[in-house]
């Protein structure tokens, strides 16, 4: 068991850690003591109403992302960091020109993120050589967001994304957990009030309720996390997304206080902000692993991708659109040929 540390020194060692964290370009950093998450959370609820999806990861063994000891039972901290990757450019509005969110349009953030935890990692063994811990980026079974609300980072808004009063929104979320003890960090208060703009702009009306989001009608699961067809009933409201949807954040009001992210490596690629919907389709499987092997837009997959620009072409109303849609018709991926649309006019 971990010998308890003097206060004294649990205040200077937490501060440390803080003052490292922002040196190595986190953004924000807030600690909370592990505990076993409570009702609040609501996630055997959102399981019990198959709300995940195709996602079944997230029902397996659902005990684990609550319990937090069941994963590192030395764990008494969880700290919590965040960057910022807002980048002030907005979204073309061409029917030629795919959407992809703002999180994909720069270097896939796994990539950024893990080399500074790991950074942090070693800095903690090498400080105090009696710690040890686990580092995540949204790759283990654990609530990000619930521990950046309890660890005083935020609160979960109603569209289900971690809202900051500093910084809004657009954030990459990672996580430590430690056997130190430290100073911790007071729950932040939701200050959502009576907004619902992100359940209003919703286009498949994927947020069925405050704080509950209904995965398999929501536009970023199915471009990114669904592998099979996307249900026809949602295939015009996707307009021309091909990967992800920023509508429920680009209008929540505390984006307002959004800034520029300090790491250029979330700015955009040229090749990922609006590519050209009738170039895409042309892509080879290589080209399309070569393209996008540093980037989050990998994740969909070459077919998987495909399938979102045959649905883009079809939405865009555009007549230049016919020749690619052509090609989709007779793609060698039958998952793209399933999603090639007579063109929409008009």
């Amino acid at each position: 068991m971990t010998k308890p540390i003097p206060r004294l020194e649990v205040q200077n060692w937490t501060q440390r850690v803080k003052e490292k964290a922002l040196e190595l370009g986190f953004d924000k950093v807030g600690i909370r003591r592990v505990e076993r998450l409570d009702k609040r959370n609501r996630l055997e609820e959102w399981l019990a109403g198959g709300n995940q999806g195709e996602m079944q990861w997230m029902a397996r063994n659902p005990e684990r992302r609550l319990d937090l000891s069941q994963l590192f039972p030395q764990a008494r901290s969880v700290i919590t960091l965040a960057v910022n990757y807002y980048t002030p450019i907005i979204h073309s509005e061409s029917a030629s020109h795919g959407k992809i969110s703002r999180y994909a349009w720069g270097k896939d953030y796994h990539l950024v993120l893990r080399g500074r935890l790991r950074h942090l990692a070693d800095w903690m063994l090498e400080t105090s050589p009696a710690s040890w811990g686990l580092a995540y980026c949204d790759t283990g079974p654990l609530m990000e967001k619930a521990w950046a609300h309890l660890s005083g980072m935020g609160w979960i808004g109603k569209h289900s994304n971690l809202i900051t009063r500093e910084m809004g929104s657009w954030l990459f979320l990672a996580e430590m957990l430690t056997d130190l003890e430290l100073e911790y960090d007071q729950e932040s208060k939701n200050y959502c009030g009576t907004c619902h703009r992100c359940i209003d702009v919703c286009p498949t009306r994927a947020i069925v309720a405050p704080y509950v989001v209904d995965a398999r009608r929501c536009i970023a699961y199915l471009t990114i996390e669904l592998r099979g067809p996307i249900p026809r009933e949602f295939r015009a409201l996707i307009g021309t997304r091909i990967f992800g949807c920023d509508d429920c954040q680009d209008v929540c009001p505390w984006n307002r206080f959004s800034q520029p992210s300090q790491e250029l490596e979330f700015y955009p690629d040229p090749h990922n902000r609006a590519p050209v919907l009738t170039q895409l389709m042309s892509l080879t499987k290589s080209e399309f692993q070569e393209r996008f092997r540093r980037s989050p837009i990998r994740r969909a997959g070459y077919s998987g991708f495909l399938r979102n620009v045959a649905v883009a072409l079809g939405n865009s109303g555009d007549p230049r659109s016919i020749p690619a849609l052509q090609v989709a018709t007779g793609h060698p991926e039958p998952l793209v040929r399933q999603h090639a649309p007579l063109l929409r006019l008009g």
